[in-house]
């Protein structure tokens, strides 16, 4: 947090980071003959039997927005997945490297199960992948107009307007007294 913070300086965006402060708190960073803001106005205010440098208050962190968007659920767990495959292959492979050295009698077995969780872990890797393709496709993220998703809703959105106008007709069929019968022929 640079200085301008600590001091209740003007931010950009007209925010600024001051409001009351516990009484106990040190004077590091307060500015001398500053005057402390209140909380909901933004205007300066003297309480009494105060001073004015007991009235600061200092957020621990300033919120900042996200850079990406998070992974949706099926395609963060196949990462997580893919994640722990891959690092209990590393020590593998690292074991029976050591293994190789020391001429232990681990050496071998260790060597076939690197090489199962080796395939695992490449099995792993393309599960990511499939997943977020998967729910790209599905879920309409991927912006191509022959996005399957993009017509499954459009086809969705045509059933539901023809579901309401077929109601909206029942129900003005009903309001005017009729038995179902659409003339009176």
């Amino acid at each position: 947090m640079g200085t301008a913070e600590r001091r209740g300086a003007p931010k950009a965006d007209g925010a600024q980071l001051t409001g009351h402060r516990d009484p106990e708190a040190t004077d590091r960073g307060m500015s001398e003959g500053a005057e402390p803001l209140d909380r909901e106005t933004g205007v300066p205010v003297r309480e009494a039997g105060r001073g004015p440098r007991e009235q600061y208050y200092r957020p621990l962190w300033v919120e900042e927005p996200a850079r990406r968007r998070r992974l949706p659920d099926p395609v963060r767990t196949a990462a997580v997945r893919a994640v722990l495959l891959i690092a209990v292959t590393l020590i593998q492979a690292m074991v029976a490297f050591l293994c190789t050295m020391a001429g232990s009698w681990l050496a071998f077995p260790m060597v076939i199960s690197s090489v199962v969780s080796t395939i695992a872990a490449t099995w792993g890797a393309l599960d990511v992948w499939v997943t977020r393709q998967v729910w790209n496709q599905r879920n309409g993220v991927v912006s191509v107009p022959s996005s399957t998703a993009r017509a499954l809703r459009r086809e969705r959105r045509r059933t539901r307007r023809q579901e309401r106008a077929t109601e909206r007709a029942q129900e003005r069929i009903r309001r005017r007294g009729g038995a179902g019968q659409l003339s009176h022929s």
